[in-house]
């Protein structure tokens, strides 16, 4: 490895010994079962061989969990009732509970998801009413450590990381709310199609975790979503953007919101430690990059703040070159929130220069604000048990 290579390895494991005081509670409940959403085959064939079961069941307990999405070992009609019983005394398929659950008048829901040890986090499904299908936005933390300005999520404090099976739960979860597992017939319904990773937290802060829920997700033999259908959002931390280029290549969306550090510096902190220049030079690197698969630059439009005509002038120069496309998003109040939207006009402006210089800059509609479950208004009462 060259000298940048060396010195981002060691930035990479120095994120992760950081972040590790705030992993999540062992998948272990007190009776001794264990939870299998969140391990790997290897792990589930480990966890089988302990309890005097062969390699092939793996595979049978993949597809009812992840294909098929029971909960219920007695519904596993390929296995013996016996056995039923047995995995049933070892092992648990377990769901976040669902606390609170809200639609909103365009019909976007949000859940308030209760894990095994009281904390919360908060998880929205987007429909898409032209396509009939819809993006589940995850939470990758409880709370979170970046403290954004403009984001309601921010002034809520980490409290913790979550695990693979709480954020791949997630989806599993909005997916009972909707009956989108397989039917008897065959038939597999689609409208949960795309996970986006922009709920609470900063995902490349549980790296982890994260990369072992989507590894599950992405797995042709049970949940098979193409990780063309799976958004990662970071505010830029840069050596993990590209370890996950790396290991997952999944879609990338990058919360810019500025253009000058100065800017940047105030309302997206973690710009004082890998500011714009590394983070765009992170952006060129990023192997999934293509035009058919481009970069997202998410700018929140704040009145007064960034919307000028000169910053998206300056935002063309920036990501001149990269495959990208720039999504507008007015921003969404919240209750003690001190930015006001920028006015439909300079959004307008803004975008027209984006669109001119030749990238794709279409203005986010705001979705679920009267129950805040817009873009930076997730907050659960979570705090850390110290």
């Amino acid at each position: 490895m060259n000298a940048l290579s060396d010195l981002t390895a060691i930035e990479r494991d120095r994120i992760l010994a950081k972040t590790a005081r705030f992993n999540p509670p062992p998948p272990m409940l007190p009776d001794g079962r264990r939870e299998l959403i969140g391990l790997t085959r290897e792990e589930i064939t480990a966890a089988l061989a302990d309890i005097g079961e062969p390699a092939f069941r793996t595979k049978q307990i993949w597809h009812w969990v992840y294909h098929q999405g029971v909960t219920d070992f007695t519904r596993m009609s390929s296995i013996a009732k016996p056995l039923q019983a047995k995995l049933a005394e070892h092992f648990i398929i377990g769901r976040p509970e669902a606390a609170v659950v809200q639609t909103s008048t365009d019909e976007t829901r949000k859940f308030l998801f209760r894990f095994r040890d009281g904390q919360e986090a908060e998880t929205v499904y987007i429909p898409d009413p032209v396509q009939d299908r819809g993006a589940v936005c995850i939470s990758s933390q409880v709370g979170c450590t970046l403290s954004c300005k403009f984001c309601h999520t921010g002034t809520q404090t980490l409290v913790r990381n979550l695990g693979a099976a709480e954020i791949v739960g997630q989806f599993m979860a909005a997916r009972d709310s909707y009956g989108e597992w397989p039917s008897p017939r065959g038939e597999t319904p689609r409208l949960l199609s795309t996970i986006v990773l922009m709920g609470m937290g900063e995902p490349l802060y549980n790296y982890d975790n994260v990369a072992r829920a989507m590894r599950i997700a992405m797995d042709g033999e049970g949940i098979g979503l193409s990780r063309r259908r799976i958004t990662l959002s970071t505010s830029g931390v840069v050596p993990m953007m590209d370890r996950c280029g790396q290991d997952l290549a999944v879609n990338l969306a990058i919360s810019l919101h500025a253009v000058t550090d100065d800017l940047r510096d105030d309302i997206v902190p973690l710009n004082r430690k890998y500011p714009i220049k590394e983070l765009i030079a992170a952006c060129r690197r990023y192997p999934a990059a293509s035009n058919a698969r481009r970069i997202t630059f998410e700018y929140v439009m704040l009145k007064g703040v960034n919307d000028s005509p000169a910053e998206a002038h300056e935002l063309v120069r920036l990501i001149a070159g990269i495959p990208a496309k720039v999504n507008l998003i007015p921003f969404n109040p919240w209750p003690g929130s001190a930015y006001e939207t920028s006015t439909p006009a300079s959004i307008d402006a803004f975008a027209k220069i984006v669109m001119d210089a030749g990238f794709s800059s279409p203005v986010r509609t705001p979705r679920g604000r009267d129950i805040l479950a817009a873009c930076g208004q997730l907050r659960t009462e979570s705090a850390k048990v110290r």
